[in-house]
This record gives C-alpha cells, sequence and structure tokens, in this order.
C-alpha cells in the first residue's frame, strides 16, 4: 500500500540558505533507492479552503510504508536532514495510504458500531453504578 512522507515546513528567508540548497539537490538521489518521488515539493498553498495553512508543503510517495521508513532511517537521508532542519522549521511525519478498493462509507459504519459497543459497555457500567447507589442488585 502506498505510503508518504509529509512536511509542512516554515521557511524563515526570503532566500533559502546554501544548506537548504544542498539539500535540495541531494535530496533525489536517497530517494531512489526506495522508490520515492515527489508529489508536492515547497509549494505554498494556493487556496486555503478552510482553517490556516502556514508554511510550505512537501509530499512524498513511496510505494509502502516499509520503503518509506527505510529512507527516513537510512545514512545517506540522515547525513541530509541538518542541511534543512537547522534553517527551515517544520513538522515531518510518514503515513499509510489507503488500498485502491478503500470505500469511506465503510470506514463510517465501522467507526458507528464500534460507537455503539462504547457506548453500550459505558451505558451498562452507568447502570451498574446505580444499582449500587441504591442498594440494588
Amino acid at each position: 500500500m502506498t505510503a508518504y512522507a509529509l512536511a509542512n515546513l516554515h521557511p524563515n528567508a526570503a532566500a533559502p540558505h546554501e544548506d537548504v540548497l544542498v539539500y535540495i539537490e541531494r535530496v533525489q538521489a536517497t530517494l531512489d533507492p526506495f522508490g520515492g518521488r515527489f508529489l508536492v515539493h515547497g509549494a505554498p498553498h494556493r487556496e486555503v479552503l478552510e482553517g490556516e495553512w502556514p508554511g510550505a508543503l512537501v509530499m512524498i510517495g513511496f510505494p509502502t510504508y516499509e520503503a518509506a521508513r527505510a529512507w527516513y532511517d537510512s545514512e545517506p537521508y540522515q547525513a541530509l536532514i541538518p542541511l534543512r532542519a537547522r534553517h527551515i522549521p517544520g513538522d515531518v511525519l510518514l503515513i499509510d495510504g489507503v488500498p485502491e478498493d478503500y470505500d469511506p462509507a465503510t470506514t463510517a459504519a465501522a467507526m458507528r458500531a464500534a460507537g455503539a459497543a462504547t457506548r453500550a459497555t459505558r451505558d451498562e457500567g452507568e447502570e451498574d453504578g446505580q444499582e449500587s447507589a441504591t442498594g440494588k442488585g
């Protein structure tokens, strides 16, 4: 299943530091052995439709989560991270994608069922507590 490396970066200078340029020049070579490819690279938002989105988005696709994690943990990429991180703060995460046959309605049904089970368990516990408090049961 496809996985993604996402970064919400907050560049704080009009012109990038030389370290950042070196990072950008070298990063693709660290992605290639793991099948990684840029889907979005540092694009500032075009239109924020809800909420706020400070910073620039980077999105890299990988064939699997394991490939994404192996890339991030690889010595060549670990050596590059300080070149970016010293000059551009931000948040970085790895996340699984969804399968091609993903159906959000199925997810909603599972969430509804889980919520109903949680409510039933909670209600049973409250009933037991009421019986104990009244001396019944």
